[in-house]
């Protein structure tokens, strides 16, 4: 009797020293016109963290963490229920492919064969086309023998969905690890010739909400991709040195962003990154010194995506009746860089049929 009574005692004290248990649920989060329901899985961690994520696109809805004083808030854009996010917003916290970013003129050539695609951001392709997998019904399931709380994702693209050739599969993991980090791994196979360039578009603001032209932000980075008048890059690598796009030494985001020639009106910009190989490697870190937050991003991914939010005007109400205005968030999104499918410099983003695809890229969190 008294073993019991002190296994009850030291259990009672277990849980007020630990009262947040890490966990997977899943709830309803909408449902379409014809009938098709989303869920929405929380991931939650010991340590104060959550992480939503639906199953239209599988975006990710809301980032919970703490300040430096324990206060938990959302640093993620995104909204409350399935509606918004069918009437069309701006890929928050959305899986984006078969190809993330920008194709010139939209079509690519490939294997001697021409493959026209849907022409959605001025002249050229934008991040899969009109329904890419941002707005595609993904299938999703607990990993219920992980050590942390882990959700799986998988999409089947058909041969010739948005113009792309060849059936592709592709898994999509997220893990919230016990260190208040959000890991993303990515796979995918095909069956034909294929680019692919996933990625994760998330808007961050580690305030919570207002302006983050105060971020202090690093990237490791040494040479940009120059671009034109599209975003279509020139195909140069050029140092940032002496540009608004040297981040190489901690610069509050907003520093030079006045600089920027319009008609970006910010940055939306890609960076390359200082690494060789594919190795997991650190891409950046973003400080917000008004909550003390601060977030590590890192990647297998050759470069990163910088983009400030500027098409953001007002028109969107996220969690808690924020407000998005321009330059009320910023975007690190890990990919190959824009239109490399047109590039041969560039590293290659063409899978074929007994490769894999395979990406991770972690965002961890902390305080100071």
């Amino acid at each position: 009797m008294k073993r019991l009574l002190l296994l009850v005692v030291l259990s009672l004290f277990a849980a007020l020293a630990d009262p947040v248990r890490a966990d997977v649920t899943k709830t309803a989060f909408g449902t379409l016109p014809e009938g098709t329901a989303f869920d929405l899985y929380t991931l939650s961690n010991a340590h104060g963290m959550t992480v939503k994520i639906t199953t239209y696109g599988a975006t990710v809805t809301e980032i919970d963490v703490p300040d430096r004083n324990g206060k938990a808030d959302d640093v993620v854009l995104g909204f409350d229920s399935l509606d918004p996010y069918l009437k069309g917003e701006p890929y928050f916290g959305a899986i984006v492919g078969r190809v993330a970013n920008r194709i010139a003129g939209g079509k690519f050539t490939l294997d001697g064969k021409e493959y026209p695609l849907a022409v959605n951001n001025g002249p050229n392709a934008l991040h899969g086309g009109l329904k890419g997998f941002d707005k595609q019904i993904w299938k999703a399931e607990t990993v219920t023998d992980a050590p942390q709380p882990e959700v799986r994702f998988t999409y089947l693209s058909p041969d010739g969905e948005e113009g792309y050739p060849g059936n592709l599969n592709v898994t999509v993991v997220y893990t919230l690890t016990n260190d208040n980090a959000l890991k993303i791994d990515y796979t995918a196979t095909t069956d034909k010739a294929t680019p692919v360039n996933l990625t994760n578009h998330s808007y961050f603001n580690l305030a919570g909400s207002g302006s983050v032209l105060n971020t202090v932000l690093t990237i490791n980075a040494d040479r940009y991709t120059p671009a034109d008048a599209t975003n279509i890059p020139t195909g140069e690598l050029r140092s940032v040195k002496g540009t608004p796009f040297d981040f190489t030494h901690p610069t509050p985001i907003g520093a030079r962003i006045d600089r920027i020639p319009d008609p970006t009106g910010g940055y939306d910009h890609n960076f390359v990154l200082n690494k060789r190989g594919k190795s997991l490697s650190l891409a950046a870190r973003a400080y917000e010194p008004t909550t003390g937050r601060a977030l590590e991003m890192w990647t297998t991914e050759p470069g990163v995506q910088l983009y400030t939010a500027n098409g953001l005007d007002g028109t969107l109400t996220g969690h808690g009746g924020v407000v998005y205005n321009k330059y009320g968030a910023f975007c690190l999104e890990a990919q190959h860089y824009p239109d490399s499918i047109h590039h041969p410099n560039f590293p290659s983003v063409v899978l074929r049929p007994g490769q894999t695809y395979h990406q991770t890229t972690i965002y961890k969190f902390s305080t100071r």
